[in-house]
C-alpha cells in the first residue's frame, strides 16, 4: 500500500475460478493505495492462486467451501478487514481504476455504491442484446416492487461500508447475489448511489453465466424477497414497522472521478430520513477485527 487519498481502509474482494490468465490484467488496474486484496479461490485447477500471490505480495487467499459466485463473495466479505469493501470480477470485465469513484461516493455520504452500465458515463463492450433486455426487465420489476430507481440491477461492480454486512445478510450461492444485495440494501433504507461504470469483455476463457437460467434465479430472488417483506408486514402491525422509503434514499448517479484527487478526510455520517440500523449491523460478520498496525480505524456510529 502507498499513500491513500482516503482515511478509511479499503478491501477489494475478487472471486476467481481458473482465472490465472486474466489476473495479471486485473491486478494491474488496482490502485496502489488499496489496503487489502482478498482472492476467493473456487478450487481452481490452474495456477490461479500461484499467479495471484506472485502478482500481489501480502494477498489474502480464501479457499471457497461451496460453489457459486454468491458463496465466494459471501466468504470473501467475511474475511475482509477494511472499513470499505469493493467487489470486482477476475475476468477483466471490471476496471480497477474505477475503484476510486466507488470509494469517493461512499466517503461523500453513501452507504452503498452501486455500479451501473446504463448511468450517464457508463457502458458495456460485453453485454448481448438478449442479456440487456432481460436486465432491463428485471430492473423494472425491482423498481416497481421496491420503489427504487435502479438503472442496472444485474451488475457485479459494487462497494459498501463493511458495517452494513449485517443488513445485507447474504445467503445465496449463485449469480443472483448482486440482485439480493441491491434489494436488501434498499429494504434496509441504506443510502444508495449509482456509479457509472464501463464493462469490458472477458479477456480469456468462457463465462459461467447462463442468461436464461441465471435470469430465472434473479427473478425468483426478487419475488421471494418481496414475499418475505409482505409476510413480515402481515405478522407485525404496520404502526410498529418504521417506514423505509427506498426511493428517497436513492441519490443521483455519481459523476466520473477525476484523476489525482486530493486527500479526502472521512466525514461524519450524514443525517438520514431513514431508520438508523448501525447498532444491529456492527454485530455481524466479525467486523470487530481491525488491524492494529494500520492508521486508527474510522469510528463507527453508536
Amino acid at each position: 500500500m502507498t499513500d491513500t487519498p482516503f482515511t478509511a481502509s479499503v478491501s477489494v474482494v475478487v472471486p476467481a475460478l481458473n482465472e490465472a490468465a486474466n489476473l495479471p490484467h486485473v491486478f494491474a488496474t488496482l490502485p496502489a493505495w488499496i489496503d487489502e486484496v482478498v482472492l476467493v479461490d473456487g478450487n481452481s485447477t490452474d495456477d490461479t492462486v500461484a499467479v495471484a500471490r506472485a502478482l500481489r505480495p501480502g494477498l489474502r487467499v480464501v479457499t471457497q467451501t461451496r460453489r457459486g459466485k454468491g458463496n465466494a463473495l459471501t466468504e470473501g466479505f467475511a474475511a475482509a478487514t477494511g472499513d470499505i469493501i469493493v467487489m470486482i470480477d477476475a475476468d477483466g470485465s471490471t476496471d480497477g481504476r474505477e475503484i476510486i469513484a466507488f470509494v469517493t461516493t461512499l466517503v461523500e455520504g453513501a452507504d452503498f455504491a452501486k455500479g451501473s452500465r446504463y448511468a450517464p458515463g457508463g457502458g458495456s463492450d460485453d453485454i448481448s442484446p438478449t442479456r440487456s433486455l432481460g436486465n432491463r426487465m428485471l430492473t423494472l420489476v425491482t423498481n416497481l416492487l421496491y420503489g427504487t430507481r435502479y438503472t442496472d440491477l444485474c451488475y457485479g461492480y459494487n462497494a459498501f461500508w463493511a458495517r452494513h454486512l449485517g443488513a445485507l445478510a447474504l445467503d445465496c450461492d449463485g449469480f443472483e447475489i448482486e440482485t439480493l444485495m441491491n434489494v436488501r440494501a434498499a429494504r434496509a433504507g441504506l443510502v444508495i448511489r449509482e456509479v457509472p461504470s464501463h464493462e469490458r469483455c472477458r479477456i480469456h476463457g468462457v463465462s459461467n453465466l447462463h442468461a436464461v437460467r441465471d435470469g430465472l434465479r434473479v427473478l425468483r430472488t426478487i419475488l421471494r424477497e418481496r414475499a418475505r417483506r409482505t409476510a413480515r408486514s402481515v405478522a407485525v402491525p404496520s404502526a410498529a414497522i418504521p417506514s423505509t422509503p427506498a426511493a428517497s434514499a436513492m441519490l443521483p448517479p455519481a459523476p466520473a472521478a477525476s484523476a489525482g484527487p486530493a486527500r479526502m478526510p472521512l466525514p461524519a455520517p450524514p443525517e438520514r430520513n431513514v431508520p438508523v440500523l448501525d447498532h444491529a449491523l456492527h454485530s455481524g460478520g466479525g467486523r470487530g477485527r481491525r488491524r492494529d498496525h494500520r492508521r486508527k480505524a474510522v469510528p463507527e456510529r453508536a
